[in-house]
């Protein structure tokens, strides 16, 4: 075999190898970096901890066994959060043919005032005042995400900003989405 030949063999060798080692050696690198955020498929927060509708002061049976976006609101309902109710209204309007499955429910600490209500389907919406125990497990105004069988399964914190609503609101519509393409129930 001549030199040109030998350094024709070596360089397509080296290329070989280096087309099959350095995808290895980048995927190793990106596992041990975390340069990915992987295995997470949902937008908002796991509850970790066993919260029910019963452990809220809620009854299953008042709901029809339904998928619930609930909402609970602060005790001083402020322009950002009639925003919020009004973004979790549209995202409960963007589900769709899914929205019979679903119920809105806002737990409140006041009544709501007509312009409240008037920014929602208020017919639509299962509104109650908040039980002391829900009062007592939540400390915070947010969304959660209820199974039919009245497991809460995750947690949407509203944002600080009216900027950050749609953002928000696409979130909670995609984890629900998701639940809802997958379950059986409800």
């Amino acid at each position: 075999m001549s030199s040109s030949e030998l350094k024709k063999s070596r360089r397509s060798m080296l290329i070989l190898l280096a087309v099959f080692i350095i995808p290895v050696v980048l995927a190793k690198l990106a596992l041990n970096q975390e340069w990915f955020n992987y295995g997470v498929t949902n937008k908002g927060q796991l509850i970790e901890n066993e919260l029910t509708l019963e452990k809220l002061g809620l009854n299953v049976e008042d709901f029809d066994h339904q998928w619930l976006l609930l909402y609970t609101l602060p005790e001083n309902c402020n322009q950002q959060c009639e925003k919020t109710l009004v973004s979790v209204n549209n995202t409960y309007i963007a589900l769709g043919k899914e929205m019979p499955r679903v119920k809105p429910v806002a737990l409140t600490q006041q009544d709501l005032t007509p312009a409240q209500s008037d920014k929602i389907q208020i017919k639509k919406w299962h509104i109650q005042s908040m039980p002391a125990l829900t009062k007592n497990a939540i400390t915070q105004s947010q969304v959660l995400i209820v199974d039919p069988l009245g497991n809460v399964i995750l947690r949407h914190l509203p944002p600080e900003s009216a900027e950050h609503l749609p953002k928000f609101g696409k979130a909670i519509l995609a984890d629900f989405k998701k639940l809802l393409k997958y379950s059986r129930i409800g």
